[in-house]
């Protein structure tokens, strides 16, 4: 009798590892981003979400979350899923380790279910149902039990595709007495807290081991991270010791950070300082420093974009090498665009101009104005140090000492409603002593009416990255003014490089200052960002300040694939697209948060970007839907150049991610030329007129598909240029077509001729040829053109 008593105990205390409930939505529920009935008292739940549904769906009269709309596609839509999201109250983690849920369909509703997580870093399968059955199924124990210590947001997406009919529905049915569609099991716990045992280094070892995040650690002796970065529960820094954080390493703190009289924490400028608790608590009464370098400077009239990663420090002594004359910030409530609505000729596009109308945006700052927390300025080195020794480029080092920022910061930013076109430019910065996650960032401030609303930005980042001199030609309202195409650019789909050839790595580094835009369809015109501990990591990579590599190469390290173009010039011309195809994205506009446009003012040297059907806007970065990336794949490529002279340009792959992409031959296509060129085995290599060309530049993934029958059969040789007396030329067609029309164009790219035919032969006088050598593009009246370079005696 004992011995059962004994084993009934056992039974009701041991786990036998399905968790408990932690959240769970209604089986009745049918508006979107609804549902949640029951939660476990730590989990956020503002910050979590009912039952959403995709852009691709749309509801369906009765049942729970009943949508029709599914795709026919034996293949995931990306637009076509419900979504649901799981967070954790600030000061706790998440330890999943079930789902149940159970679903149904219509006779002609999706026959395939994928269903994915997602906890910051992209979404991994983790339940297929290759046969849904018209009756419920019930799926219980979905293995989540790779998820744990998730401190950030958990989203859930559940696909469903391979229906017989866009009309078929699909829903979530009751799997329980108790009306829940979905229970989510696992655990919510605190943080761990600190233990009673101390670790301290005494120069040489640590006299109770290798602290961790539940042991308080003190540095009662010099350390420097080199010898190996640090995770702990609390630090603190005393005996006039020196903690040095350096390049490329860490220190995570997981609560409270002391500083003794006497004592310092060094933090290099590639270094980071991490505090996970946005309740933790900094005491210093020591020094704190952080170093940040520059990129690198060729010019004294390069600006840098700053933000001081400590709290209470001032112009005057954290930019103090910079001119004192050239300091800056922004007042975003002052800038408007009204003007380039009507600019030029009334084509401009909304943000194609991007100058406030009367120059009051930009505003001196002295010396001794204390620079915000998530504040972003503007400063200009000192001229004198270009003069030598040595010469450029140059890196200069900035320090700002006080207490390192942390926990939640709130910045308030604007819309100007003074214009509804242009952008709402906002300067701000990452405030922390660490780099944070763009994606992070984004989930937290981007705008959106269904999931977001107290988000307030688009979804880009525009990071200056200057290459180009002041001008007196460019836009703006001073006597020489820098160009606004020199801005680097990341958004949901990934990130561009400026100016300087610098691709974002989606990360903002400590003490970087950079602009968003706020949201355009926001109702309110003012509202915060916030910045969080939780964007921060120590594997955010904090080493950039726009420094990398621009080689070209292929990472086949991720499944989504992306493309970076490049346009140079043999005089300086220097642009980067990117397009890729990432889920929730489509083939349209799908917004800033897919699709970031490029601003490219009138007085712009060159500039290349892509286009979207049916916009007239230019895209540095363009959001594609992944289902649309096959062998008939056409992207349309834009080119616009206002240089007179003579040049060179070149466009070439900068880097390539995914397997479809890394796997195929990539190929451009000149429909100004007729040419088909193999862009993965070289660089193409064009002239061109004056002018903005939309139309002539394509990448194309089947050759044979990119010309027509005739294109491709029609060879050079069936048409013959022969030169006669008193600079006449006859066009003669070896077959028996005839020729529609001529065309002539020198090197450049120019148009000089452009004649009708109607026979076989044709003779022209080319007398205003001043180049030797022309090209000569022939359309015949079976539809074919030829293309071939001539000589002029």
């Amino acid at each position: 009798m004992k011995s059962l008593t004994f084993l009934i105990i056992c039974l009701c205390v041991v786990s036998f590892g399905f968790g408990q409930e932690i959240i769970s939505y209604s089986s009745n529920a049918n508006a979107a981003c609804s549902g949640v009935i029951s939660f476990d008292s730590n989990i956020d739940l503002a910050s979590s979400s009912g039952v959403c549904r995709g852009s691709g769906i749309t509801a369906n009269a009765g049942g729970t979350y009943n949508s029709r709309g599914w795709t026919t596609s034996s293949s995931i839509d990306a637009n076509d899923y419900l979504e649901w999201t799981v967070t954790p109250d600030l000061g706790y983690e998440i330890d999943l380790t079930t789902m149940d849920l159970t679903y149904d369909r219509s006779g002609s509703g999706p026959t395939m279910v994928d269903i994915q997580v997602d906890t910051g870093s992209g979404f991994s399968s983790v339940f297929t149902d290759a046969s849904v059955s018209p009756g419920t199924e019930d799926n219980n124990g979905i293995d989540l039990s790779a998820y744990t210590n998730i401190t950030g947001t958990i989203t859930f997406r559940l696909y469903a595709f391979n229906a017989t009919l866009a009309a078929g529905t699909f829903d979530i049915d009751e799997n329980t007495a108790t009306d829940k569609g979905i229970i989510i099991n696992g655990s919510v716990n605190a943080l761990p807290a600190c233990s009673g045992l101390t670790t301290t280094w005494n120069g040489v070892t640590w006299d109770n081991g290798v602290p961790n995040l539940t042991m308080p650690a003190v540095i009662n002796s010099s350390y420097n991270t080199s010898t190996a970065s640090l995770s702990v529960c609390s630090l603190t820094v005393n005996n006039n010791s020196t903690l040095t954080v350096n390049d490329n390493t860490f220190i995570e703190i997981q609560n409270d950070i002391t500083v003794d009289a006497g004592s310092t924490i060094n933090v290099r400028p590639y270094g980071s300082v991490v505090q996970n608790d946005d309740a933790g608590v900094i005491t210093n009464n020591g020094t704190m420093v952080v170093t940040k370098t520059t990129s690198p400077l060729s010019n004294w009239y390069e600006y840098t974009y700053w933000s001081s990663p400590v709290f209470g420090e001032t112009i005057g002594s954290g930019l103090s090498d910079s001119d004192v004359n050239r300091r800056f910030s922004f007042n975003a409530a002052n800038f408007e665009d009204a003007t380039m609505e009507t600019a030029n000729d009334n084509t401009a596009v909304a943000g194609q101009d991007d100058i406030d109308d009367n120059g009051d945006d930009w505003s001196f700052v002295s010396g001794a104005t204390t620079m915000t927390p998530g504040i972003g300025y503007a400063a200009m080195h000192k001229e004198s140090v270009f003069v030598g020794p040595g010469s450029p480029p140059y890196q200069f080092d900035y320090t700002f000492t006080g207490d390192f920022n942390n926990g939640i910061i709130t910045v308030p930013v604007v819309r100007n409603d003074g214009s509804s076109l242009d952008n709402n430019w906002n300067l701000i910065g990452n405030p922390y002593p660490s780099a944070i996650s763009i994606s992070d960032f984004f989930t937290q401030n981007t705008y959106n009416a269904a999931t977001n609303t107290a988000g307030t930005l688009e979804g880009a980042i525009y990071l200056w990255s200057q290459n180009t001199p002041p001008s007196s030609t460019a836009n703006g309202n001073q006597r020489l003014n820098f160009a606004t195409s020199d801005y680097a650019t990341h958004n949901g789909t990934g990130g561009a490089a400026g100016g300087d050839g610098v691709t974002p790595n989606g990360y903002i580094p400590s003490g970087q200052g950079f602009f968003v835009s706020y949201s355009q369809t926001r109702p309110s015109s003012s509202g915060n960002v916030i910045f969080n501990n939780a964007m921060r990591g120590t594997t955010n990579d904090n080493s950039q300040f726009f420094k990398n590599s621009n080689s070209k190469k292929k990472s086949s390290n991720s499944d989504v694939n992306k493309i970076w173009v490049n346009l140079t010039s043999d005089n300086g011309v220097y642009n980067q697209i990117l397009v890729g195809y990432v889920n929730g994205a489509t083939n349209d506009d799908d917004g800033t948060f897919y699709d970031a446009h490029k601003i490219v003012a009138p007085t712009t040297y060159a500039a290349l970007y892509s286009n979207i059907e049916n916009s007239n806007k230019k895209f540095a970065i363009q959001g594609k839907d992944p289902n649309s990336i096959n062998n008939d794949e056409v992207i349309k490529l834009g080119f616009k150049t206002i240089i007179d002279v003579a040049t060179l340009y070149k466009l070439s792959i900068a880097k390539l991610q995914g397997a479809f992409l890394t796997n195929n031959t990539i190929y451009l296509k000149d429909n100004l030329l007729n040419k088909l060129h193999d862009l993965s085995a070289s660089n193409y290599t064009f002239t061109s007129e004056v002018g903005e060309f939309n139309d002539r530049f394509e990448i194309v993934f089947n050759a044979s598909a990119a010309l027509s029958t005739d294109d491709i059969s029609s060879n050079k040789n069936d048409l013959s240029i022969v030169e006669l007396d008193n600079d006449r030329v006859q066009f003669k067609s070896s077959n028996s077509t005839s020729i529609k029309t001529v065309a002539i164009f020198d090197l450049l790219g120019r148009q000089l001729y452009l004649f009708e035919g109607q026979k076989n032969a044709e003779t022209y006088t080319l007398s205003n040829l001043n180049s030797s050598i022309y090209i000569a593009e022939v359309a015949l009246s079976n539809g074919a053109v030829i293309s071939k370079k001539a000589v002029k005696k």
